[in-house]
């Protein structure tokens, strides 16, 4: 059997992960990086059950520090993302510049092995035909993670292995069980490490972001409250807005300029398209012509049926890399600037991008035109 490195967060998932290769007779060698300090799976709680699970399955056990790499790719990207206005999705950056990255990188040249492996819920399978590594959805649709991994390259996929994409989470915690781990009945981690860390996403960035107070307003500019910070907020939001009104209100737009938080009802907060930047296609090569497929724009939203424009690069907008038009069949609530589109063809995912933000002009154009289509 082969040699593989398995990335250990201390938790179930990725403890079933190393145990199941390791029972089918697997070199397994455990690798778990250090992201940051304190409590937090990632942290040294994680630490020290990757450790134990190790001890306990008489493998190898090592730590990386990736502090200052976690430091510059998703404190630095999260912080500078919520003062620009967006709300950036860290887990997909994570994953390709911080995780299976370096995590292959050290596999390959400082322990000897070509494959690596994780507790996520997903697939791979490679297809003859296009001679492509194709990233599929878990088994387990309601634990499926190939959203936050649509910017895995095919040199990642071609050495990885998703042992749990077979399984659901509930035949999970009952291998770990019937495995004598001691990660068995450990809670699962409900938010985002930096979360669960500070205790809210607030909290973190109130970390690096100083308060700075401004005008919650409505689409026609009549001021209705006040904030402490525009990172404070998202677009589509409507708890904690602290102002009261005849209807319920929701964010719109985000003026940083101005610093201005903008509210409207929900019709005006309908998209009928998104544009995505930074995509990286996964099962297929970048296609010339439009292509249909069902499209997801946060983790926990049903995938709807749209179409994808592949747009001309454009040499000053370069940095942005390749870019897509995502025309939805019907409006969608919420299209979040730095949140990821990923699109899928059945369970398989064919590419994705990060949403880029509309100036705030345009937003209220396009607020303002489906609440007219919502109002005849």
């Amino acid at each position: 059997m082969s040699k593989i490195v398995v990335g250990l967060s201390g938790g179930v998932d990725s403890s079933v992960a190393a145990a199941t290769l390791h029972h089918q007779g697997h070199d397994v060698i455990g690798l778990t990086l250090w992201l940051m300090k304190g409590k937090g799976q990632c942290c040294s709680e994680g630490m020290v059950d990757a450790a134990q699970l190790c001890e306990e399955l008489g493998v190898p056990h090592h730590i990386v520090d990736s502090r200052e790499t976690f430091q510059s790719n998703i404190v630095d990207y999260l912080v500078a993302g919520y003062a620009a206005g967006i709300t950036p999705l860290p887990c997909s950056q994570c994953n390709r510049s911080v995780k299976f990255g370096p995590m292959l990188h050290y596999a390959r040249t400082e322990l000897g092995a070509a494959a690596i492996a994780t507790g996520h819920y997903a697939r791979v399978q490679f297809n003859p035909d296009t001679q492509r590594h194709e990233l599929l959805r878990a088994i387990d649709r309601n634990k499926d993670q190939s959203y936050f991994l649509y910017d895995l390259t095919q040199e990642m996929l071609a050495s990885l292995h998703f042992p749990l994409g077979e399984q659901t989470k509930a035949e999970t915690r009952r291998l770990a069980s019937e495995l004598g781990l001691h990660t068995a009945t450990k809670p699962e981690s409900q938010d985002l490490c930096l979360v669960e860390q500070h205790g809210s996403m607030g909290s973190f960035l109130d970390k690096y972001l100083a308060p700075k107070p401004g005008d919650i307003v409505d689409t026609q500019g009549r001021v209705l409250g006040r904030h402490t910070g525009i990172h404070h907020y998202t677009i589509g939001q409507r708890k904690g807005l602290g102002i009261a009104a005849a209807h319920p209100l929701y964010v719109v737009a985000l003026d940083v300029g101005r610093n201005q938080v903008i509210v409207g009802d929900r019709a005006s907060v309908n998209y009928p398209d998104c544009t995505a930047h930074r995509v990286n296609w996964v099962s297929i090569v970048a296609p010339s012509e439009p292509l249909r497929a069902t499209v997801q724009i946060r983790y926990r939203s049903a995938a709807v049926a749209a179409t994808i424009w592949p747009l001309a690069e454009v040499a000053s907008m370069s940095s942005a890399g390749a870019r897509v038009k995502v025309v939805f069949d019907e409006p969608q609530f919420g299209v979040t600037p730095g949140q990821a589109a990923v699109w899928y063809d059945g369970d398989r995912v064919l590419g994705g991008g990060i949403i880029e933000p509309l100036p705030v002009q345009h937003r209220l154009a396009a607020a303002l035109a489906q609440t007219s289509r919502a109002e005849e």
